[in-house]
């Protein structure tokens, strides 16, 4: 009889997401544009939430849920700026945090595939941080509905 583990259990379980969330909370706590789009003083609450949500995810306890209830990854980052530059400097901080763990590379490859296309799915917007007047005084997030005229 075969037993199949867990990717949790596979890659080390609690600890080895720990040390994922923890490396990767390094960067975003000197990161520009990231830091402040996590309000609390510490980044402790922020890193106790992603370690239960990927915990879960990947076959370990179900603590997020019974905490927090469904995921609802969209819908929890949707007040956040979340642009494509948003998106690769969390995919640059948690490349750095996946390459730390030096996983074996099936395992890498799966969490890797995973997270890229999470990270992918939350861009909620294409505007650039700090939306505000277009040059030609339009608001940022307005586009014209007509073609410019040709004189």
């Amino acid at each position: 009889m075969r037993v199949s583990i867990s990717f949790y259990d596979e890659v080390g379980g609690h600890e080895t997401f720990v040390r994922l969330v923890d490396a990767f909370y390094r960067g975003v706590a000197e990161d520009p544009v990231l830091r402040p789009m996590y309000p609390e003083e510490d980044l402790a609450p922020a890193k106790e939430r992603l370690t239960l949500f990927l915990e879960q995810y990947w076959g370990g306890p179900s603590t997020y849920s019974q905490e927090r209830g469904h995921p609802r990854l969209r819908m929890r980052h949707a007040a956040f700026h979340v642009n494509p530059d948003a998106r690769d400097r969390w995919l640059a901080h948690m490349r750095a945090a996946v390459d730390e763990l030096a996983l074996p590379p099936l395992q890498d490859a799966t969490l890797w595939d995973y997270l890229q296309r999470a990270a992918f799915a939350m861009v909620n917007t294409f505007e650039p941080s700090g939306i505000g007047p277009a040059a030609d005084g339009r608001a940022a997030t307005s586009f014209p509905l007509s073609p410019p005229s040709p004189h």
